[in-house]
């Protein structure tokens, strides 16, 4: 018998592959979930009535735990109001300053230098002219400098969510495994009192003690009335005996092997050999003459 894990391990990489193609989370899940579902198809085939309940409920938990990945979303973030930024170099510095200082006594200096040529040469007024106009650039860069701002506007990069199929994998790997482990400690605790003797059953060897003396009397009445003790026998282990009936919900058809009548007519179901059960586990299939072409055959 196959363990799941090795199923699983034997599409890892094409799972893989396919979850990093992939471009949603609701994508992953869902195709990791059917993929379960049919391994778990594959698995039970092998597995008896208690096994294949025991590992469905745990699969099924898995399933679940994996649809909680659609929890994760992006989430709206407001967007940012431009911000002035002021330009750290139009704070003045000592240095700046005096230099300023004397860039402006230099210029006002040739200013009065040229006013005072004025007197004795008339086209000076032209050179205190150009003098004012580069004057006049000049104040207006250091203004234009001194309060110039920057406004940045602050662009988030559109995030992307995306799922690490190694990560992912390795988790449901593991969680496989458990089941596995599960799975085969069950079966071997079933082994384990499969393997008891009917010499430590002292009421079934009774029982079958008094049914050889009853049949070497040759008293057919003897042998009915021991036989209604079997199901209290039964019962005194734990086990019972389960007949099919079609209307009971709690009679599993999986619990019975049917054959079809050969009589065309007959309408009834009839249970040929109980199923013996202990506690929720199959210990014996039981057999069943069901309708050739029953209708509620199911």
């Amino acid at each position: 018998m196959k363990t799941i894990t090795t199923l699983f391990s034997q599409e890892h990489n094409q799972l893989q592959t396919e979850i990093d193609n992939l471009t949603s989370i609701e994508q992953v899940v869902k195709l990791v979930q059917n993929r379960l579902d049919n391994l778990e198809r594959i698995y039970i085939s092998e597995l008896n009535v208690a096994q294949v309940r025991l590992a469905s409920f745990f699969l099924d938990t898995l399933r679940q735990s994996i649809a909680t990945l659609t929890a994760a979303n992006f989430q709206k973030i407001a967007p940012i109001e431009p911000k002035q930024i002021t330009n750290p170099a139009t704070k003045f510095a000592p240095n700046t300053l005096i230099l300023k200082l004397l860039k402006a006594l230099i210029y006002i200096g040739i200013l009065g230098w040229l006013f005072h040529l004025t007197e004795t040469t008339p086209g000076a007024w032209m050179a205190i002219l150009l003098a004012s106009v580069l004057l006049g650039l000049e104040v207006v860069l250091q203004l234009d400098k001194n309060n110039s701002t920057s406004v940045e506007q602050l662009e988030l990069a559109q995030p992307i969510l995306r799922v690490d199929s190694k990560v992912l994998l390795a988790n449901i790997a593991d969680a496989l495994n458990t089941i596995d482990l599960a799975v085969a400690r069950f079966e071997e605790g079933n082994k384990h009192e499969a393997d008891l003797g009917i010499e430590e059953l002292p009421e079934l060897l009774n029982f079958v003690q008094r049914l050889i003396g009853a049949s070497f009397l040759d008293k057919p009445q003897m042998v009915n009335e021991l036989a209604k003790l079997l199901p209290q026998i039964l019962m005194s282990q734990g086990i019972r005996a389960q007949n099919y009936q079609p209307k009971d919900p709690l009679s599993y058809r999986e619990y019975f092997d049917f054959e079809p009548s050969i009589d065309p007519s007959t309408k009834d179901y009839v249970t040929i050999t109980p199923a013996l059960l202990k506690s929720d586990r199959l210990l014996r299939r039981g057999r069943v003459i069901e309708p050739a072409y029953s209708k509620a055959r199911e």
